[in-house]
C-alpha cells in the first residue's frame, strides 16, 4: 500500500526498508513527506480485496490500524485508488493500492504530525526501518532541501556518488525495454527502527548488519516503479528522467493467464523464464 501523508509542507511518502533476510519482494518503503508506506504482501484468501490485503499487511508490519480498526484521533485513512497490476519475476501479481492518511479533523479542528504522533510499531522480522521522502521528488532528477540547497543529483548507471538522488538504466524485462529506477533517500532524524521487546535479538542483528555511517536508503526495483507511477498520476506530469510510458503490466498478465500461468495457488517452483515471456509476447 502507498500511504500519502499531507504535511503543512509538500506531501511526503513513507517507504519501509526490509532487512536482507526478508522474503522475496519484501521491500517496504515509507512515503507523502512521502509519508507513504508500501509493502508487498499476499492475500490470505481468494476473497480478500487488494485494500484489505494492504491494510492487513500494514497492521502486521508497522502497526497501522487494520481496515476495520479506528486510528487514534485525528487520523483517518482514505482509500483513493488502485493502480494497474505489476508482474514480478517470481510470478506474483502486485496490485498497488493508494491511500491518503488524513492528519486534520475538520469537525474538531485537531491537527497532528504523523511522523511524531503516529509512530510505527515495526515487526523486526520483516521491516528494518521506516523513513520519509517528499512525494514529488520521485519525479525529479535532482532534489533540493527546504532551504534551496541541492541534496542530490541524478547520475547514469556508471558508478554511484554519496550525494546522488537518482540513478537509472534500461534492461530487458517482459520481452521489452524496462526502466530500472533507483532513488537514494537521505537519512534524517525521523527514521523509525524496531526497538526491544521479544524481538530484541532480531533488532540487534539488524543493527549489526547496517553499514556504519549510513547516509541514504535505496528505493529500487518494483517499489521504485510503483512510486514513480503513483506520483505521475498524483501530479499529472511526467518525470524528468527516462521511464516506461505505460502503467503496470496488465497486458502481459492477461497473456500469461491465457497460457495457463498465474494460477490462484502458486507453486514454489513457479518462475517466469525468458522463453515463457517470449511465448506470451507473441500472443495477439
Amino acid at each position: 500500500m502507498i500511504s500519502i501523508l499531507p504535511f503543512q509542507c509538500p506531501c511526503h511518502a513513507t517507504p519501509c526498508h526490509a532487512h536482507a533476510h526478508a522474503h522475496a519482494h519484501a521491500q517496504a518503503h515509507a512515503a507523502p513527506r512521502l509519508p507513504s508506506y508500501r509493502r508487498i504482501g499476499k492475500a490470505d484468501t481468494l476473497d480478500e480485496t487488494p485494500f484489505q490485503t494492504a491494510r492487513r499487511e500494514a497492521w502486521e508490519e508497522i502497526g497501522l490500524s487494520d481496515i476495520d480498526q479506528p486510528l487514534p484521533a485525528p487520523f483517518t485513512v482514505e482509500h483513493l485508488c488502485e493502480l494497474p497490476a505489476n508482474l514480478a519475476k517470481t510470478e506474483l501479481v502486485v496490485r498497488p493500492c493508494v491511500a491518503l492518511l488524513h492528519s486534520f479533523d475538520e469537525a474538531t479542528g485537531e491537527n497532528a504530525d504523523p511522523e511524531i504522533s503516529l509512530i510505527p510499531k515495526l515487526d523486526a522480522r520483516e521491516v528494518a526501518a521506516v523513513f520519509t521522502a517528499r512525494f514529488a521528488d520521485f519525479l525529479r532528477l535532482e532534489i533540493k532541501s527546504d532551504d534551496g540547497e541541492h541534496r542530490g543529483k541524478g547520475l547514469s548507471d556508471q558508478g554511484a556518488d554519496p550525494g546522488q538522488w537518482y540513478r537509472g538504466s534500461w534492461s530487458l524485462w517482459h520481452h521489452s525495454n524496462w526502466r530500472m529506477h533507483q532513488f537514494f533517500v537521505p537519512v534524517n532524524d525521523r527514521v523509525v527502527k524496531p526497538r526491544g521487546g521479544q524481538e530484541q535479538r532480531v533488532v540487534e542483528k539488524l543493527e549489526a548488519q547496517e553499514p556504519s555511517g549510513l547516509q541514504r536508503y535505496r528505493v529500487f526495483g518494483m517499489t521504485a516503479r510503483i512510486i514513480v507511477d503513483a506520483a505521475r498520476v498524483a501530479y499529472g506530469r511526467e518525470p524528468e528522467f527516462e521511464h516506461n510510458s505505460h502503467f503496470g503490466d496488465e497486458a502481459m498478465i492477461a497473456q500469461l493467464r491465457r497460457m495457463g500461468r498465474l494460477s490462484a495457488r502458486r507453486q514454489p517452483s513457479d518462475e517466469l523464464t525468458r522463453e515463457m515471456m517470449e511465448r506470451a509476447a507473441k500472443l495477439s
